[in-house]
């Protein structure tokens, strides 16, 4: 099948998933994730992850992480920052300790062990934003806590990543100096500060005054972009800069008139081809002759996640209905997981034999997250232990 006709139908499969989806009570998204699941190599094989579909689902989910950071609160993300690097805390410790020892066990030695931690100690975000976006939570403490712990669990997964490559693997490329790649990490961070405090208003400003249509949302698009890519050069994941180029816009006082036209270009292109191509990932070759492994390693993905930062979000003061939705906030491993894998497998860091299973692994766990979250949300609607969330 073309290109475009790969397009045509991953967009009206996305739609009519994500349609189904809605009508029986479910998050849209897990609709679009199982029908990626289906059009891929895993089921009917219409689809297949090209370079291009690549290109547009990285785009999908630059555009889905700007839009988060423009519905943002930042008076909210600023009063869970200590709450947040809790959870994110435990929440990678949990999986570095028990995918390192389960490892050992599967005699993977002591590098591809712990590289097993380093894999399942990134959280994927994304999915979770959509659904906290779909059901209004995404402006509450517990759906700041979830955006901040993301934010920094990414910022640690990047730092390990670069570590045990560095220390450990082999690479065609030559890995930046720790001490380098960290300062150009705080540099970035310092960066954002400057920009969102003088540059970005100002740019906002001159954009307006402009004869050109939909001249602000052009350049909010530009900051968007250009920020991904600068996290991208100093080794953050992009999404990270498109989350704060959307934090950054947000202080502006186009944020309404940005968040309706990034989210029409996102929504009705670029997102729906993101949450496919997750799917697509899932192939079901060799699954059942290592299906005890594969079940081993998604009920480790999600308990560590869920217990590892649902204790996070107890120890910072939270009651059980919060704790338990921010762990399943964080269960998803999604495109980070993917990329680090990648990276992983190329550094000789995983085994060849059990790469497949590991992409599986992360694959179910993205799928089974919003389930997790959907659940933790009725919860809190529910009104159980009382929970009042800050607006």
């Amino acid at each position: 099948m073309g290109f475009i006709g790969e397009i045509a139908l991953i967009l009206i499969s996305a739609l009519l998933a994500a349609t189904i989806s809605v009508r029986i009570g479910l998050p849209a998204v897990i609709g679009e994730l199982l029908a990626g699941v289906i059009l891929g190599p895993g089921v009917l094989n219409l689809v297949t992850n090209s370079q291009l579909l690549s290109a547009g689902s990285e785009l999908g989910v630059i555009l889905l992480m700007f839009i988060a950071g423009v519905e943002s609160d930042l008076t909210l993300l600023k009063k869970y920052i200590k709450p947040s690097l809790l959870v994110a805390s435990i929440g990678v410790i949990f999986p570095m300790i028990a995918f390192y020892g389960y490892g050992l066990y599967m005699n993977q030695g002591f590098e591809r062990a712990i590289f097993w931690g380093v894999i399942f100690s990134a959280t994927s975000v994304s999915i979770s934003v959509e659904v906290l976006r779909e059901f209004k939570k995404l402006n509450t403490k517990e759906g700041a806590t979830v955006l901040g712990a993301a934010v920094a669990d990414d910022i640690m997964a990047v730092l390990l990543l670069s570590i045990f490559i560095s220390s450990f693997g082999v690479s065609k490329e030559e890995p930046l100096p720790l001490w380098l790649s960290t300062l150009l990490q705080v540099l970035f961070f310092v960066g954002i500060y400057v920009f969102t405090k003088w540059i970005i208003p100002f740019l906002m400003d001159l954009a307006q005054r402009q004869p050109v249509s939909h001249s602000v949302a052009i350049s909010s698009m530009f900051l968007c972009l250009i920020m991904a890519f600068l996290a991208d050069i100093v080794g953050l994941s992009s999404v990270v800069g498109a989350f704060f180029a959307g934090v950054a816009v947000a202080q502006t006082k186009y944020k309404d008139s940005v968040a309706s036209s990034i989210s029409s270009v996102g929504y009705t292109f670029f997102i729906p081809i993101f949450f496919i191509s997750i799917g697509l990932e899932m192939k079901f070759d060799g699954f059942l002759n290592n299906i005890g492994f594969i079940i081993i390693m998604t009920v480790l993905a999600i308990l560590t996640k869920l217990i590892g930062c649902g204790l996070g979000a107890k120890f910072s003061g939270m009651n059980f209905s919060s704790s338990l939705m921010i762990g399943s906030g964080m269960v998803s491993r999604g495109e980070m997981a993917l990329i680090i894998a990648q990276l992983g497998l190329s550094a000789k860091l995983i085994a060849e034999n059990v790469y497949s299973e590991i992409i599986v692994v992360i694959v179910l766990t993205t799928i089974v997250a919003p389930f997790m979250l959907k659940f933790s949300i009725a919860r809190i609607d529910d009104g159980k232990d009382e929970v009042k969330n800050d607006n």
